[in-house]
């Protein structure tokens, strides 16, 4: 039974919306068609243009590794070995200089070398790039969240070159820092300059960090996990893992190929085959929770005083901050600087149990002393020191009054450093996974797991990365995502109230028609539809409204000459673009169409504006029932 005609109008049952809408079609250039799906999937050029994208920024985030690697590694011998007579020892895999020192140890010089390296930091630092200041690893959070992932272009050379003097200088701090904003603020730099979205620049601040500590720990999988961990203490950043992945690998492959592909620790093959062993790794895990909490506890608190002498200007506080580190190093040198060769040491069992007690908790006051006085450099390396030295005593007093069940005690060290880095930074999984590539023994993942759960569980002192949040929903980058995604999985159809008879009208009707047609209506909007049943335009109230009493128009013919654009909605479509359609054209309703095989188009109904309201609050009442 075909429509029913009441003077030119016809009356039409719900079955009704064009293939797409003229306005806001797939082929369109407005807000819904750049809202996108999937980082990676979008398909087209566009993927390849992303691969080539991350790629890049692994082969500069490579090359930033090789160059800040050299340098400070060649600093470090010259300043405390050259000059200081004190130099330390390095991780198997990363002794790249070969020279011998003969000079005396110094301790005098010791002693005021981190508050001259403090001093220069400073004055570089609050000179030429403030931001630079205390972490890297906090400073690229903070940058996702709240800065668009905008990292000014100078920062990440601020940040290496006060990041090397830092740590050369015997600074207690990690080369993570630096290295990671080296790799964001390059993505973050070519984001802009071609000029990619606000979304595309974050994750490719993401994919660079993600290169930096891929290549500078040699763990391209542990770094692209970690660099979306590390955002939230509940959440992943999960659209940015393939960009990670690829600018990791690359970085990775770059720096490993002029350094080696071995591993930074050499260890022996450590193997979990005791199940009573779990009872002294969950012991670790009981045990790095609280020393966690007041790792975190102590170096907010020390950055806090500082920030409180007003009197004293901000370029002098890290050569305070120095002359402590100083005083600290001459009682525990095990305690100044980055700290990787200890690890090495503790890992071969060479190293006294009460020795690596006092030098966690020295390394504990060293490292909020350099970083909460505003010297520059990272968190994650003191931090997996910290926890390897905690780790190797538990491993051999375990071993001393439990041979038979603690065979490998230098596990625990390993095993330390995964577990004490979960618990500080909420970030398990991508910590696991770079302990594990750092020194090539996957054989001790079930315990690491265990520990890391432990330590995560009873650390209730939050996070030692300030920035980071709980999860997306509290990210102000997300918030207008997440609002719009709750509609995300609604289409047109669903809400679309059934059983409509919808008003259409001719386009070669007359005035006096059209007026006795919406005396006879409650629409707002009229679809047009031709003789042909194709939709060719919409008349809106709004449209004629200033002339809609005028008797003189009665004979003229002006439903084709005061439409407007065939805009529609199609009952695939998602609410989302729905909403974002009605804020575009500012019409009240909306036709929903479909196009039929003959080629004529089927006016399903009217879709309100209120409906889609409407839609909304049901589904956000569901979410925070569920």
């Amino acid at each position: 039974m075909g429509p029913k005609v009441i003077s030119g109008m016809k009356i039409l049952a719900k079955d009704t919306v064009l293939e797409g809408c003229v306005a806001i079609s797939k082929n369109s250039t407005g807000p819904v068609a750049n809202r996108g799906g999937q980082f990676f999937l979008s398909g087209g050029s566009g993927v390849l243009r992303r691969l080539v994208i991350s790629m890049l920024v692994g082969v500069v985030s490579g090359l930033g590794a090789l160059a800040f690697f050299l340098a400070l590694e060649w600093s470090r011998w010259f300043f405390l070995g050259y000059l200081a007579g004190a130099p330390a020892p390095t991780p198997a895999g990363e002794h790249l200089v070969d020279l011998v020192v003969t000079t005396p140890y110094r301790p005098w010089l010791l002693f005021f070398i981190p508050a001259l390296g403090g001093l220069a930091s400073g004055l570089l630092v609050y000179t030429f790039a403030p931001e630079a200041e205390g972490d890297g690893m906090n400073a690229m959070i903070n940058a996702f969240h709240n800065l668009g992932g905008f990292i000014r272009a100078r920062v990440p050379f601020v940040k290496a070159v006060t990041s090397i003097i830092t740590l050369s200088t015997g600074g207690s701090a990690g080369r993570e820092g630096p290295i990671t904003q080296i790799g964001a603020g390059f993505g973050s730099w070519l984001a802009r300059k071609l000029k990619l979205s606000g979304r595309e620049q974050r994750i490719f601040l993401l994919a660079g960090c993600a290169a930096g500590l891929g290549a500078i720990f040699r763990a391209p999988l542990g770094a692209a996990i970690t660099s979306v961990e590390v955002l939230y203490s509940e959440d992943f950043e999960s659209e940015a893992i393939i960009p990670c992945v690829i600018g990791s690998v690359v970085a990775y492959t770059i720096f490993s190929f002029v350094f080696g592909f071995e591993p930074i620790y050499a260890t022996p093959r450590f193997v979990f085959r005791d199940p009573r062993e779990l009872v002294a790794y969950a012991l670790l895990g009981l045990i790095c929770a609280p020393i966690g909490g007041l790792y975190v506890r102590v170096y907010k608190g020390l950055r806090d005083r500082f920030r409180l002498l007003t009197n004293i200007p901000k370029h002098l506080r890290p050569a305070l901050g120095g002359l402590a580190v100083g005083l600290i190093g001459l009682m525990v040198p095990e305690a100044i600087g980055g700290g990787y060769g200890y690890i090495q040491v503790a890992l071969d069992g060479k190293m006294a149990v009460s020795l690596m007690l006092v030098a966690a908790a020295a390394k504990i006051v060293t490292t909020s002393l350099t970083i909460g006085s505003g010297g520059s450099g990272g968190l994650f390396g003191p931090t997996l020191f910290i926890g390897g030295m905690l780790g190797g005593a538990v491993g051999f007093v375990g071993h001393h009054f439990f041979p038979a069940v603690v065979q490998q005690p230098g596990a625990y060290v390993l095993v330390g450093m995964a577990a004490f880095f979960a618990g500080v930074a909420k970030a398990p999984l991508g910590a696991l996974v770079m302990v594990s590539e750092m020194t090539w023994s996957y054989g001790l993942l079930p315990p690491l797991m265990l520990v890391s759960v432990i330590a995560i569980l009873f650390n209730r002192y939050g996070s030692i990365y300030e920035s980071q949040l709980l999860n997306k929903f509290q990210s102000p980058t997300h918030q207008h995502e997440l609002t719009m995604d709750v509609l995300s999985d609604l289409t047109v159809e669903s809400v679309l109230k059934p059983g409509q008879q919808v008003a259409t009208l001719d386009p070669g009707l007359r005035f006096a028609q059209l007026q006795e047609i919406i005396a006879q209506t409650r629409q707002a909007l009229y679809p047009v539809v031709d003789k042909d049943g194709h939709h060719v335009g919409n008349l809106s109230l709004l449209d004629i409204r200033q002339v809609m009493f005028e008797d003189s128009l009665s004979d003229l013919v002006v439903v084709g000459e005061l439409c407007g654009p065939a805009v529609s909605l199609s009952p695939e479509q998602d609410l989302n673009s729905a909403l974002l359609a009605f804020l575009d054209q500012g019409h009240g309703q909306m036709p929903v169409v479909r196009k039929r095989e003959n080629g004529r188009d089927e006016i399903m109904g009217l879709l309100r504006h209120e409906d889609v309201i409407a839609a909304y609050h049901q589904k956000v009442s569901q979410l925070e029932v569920n």
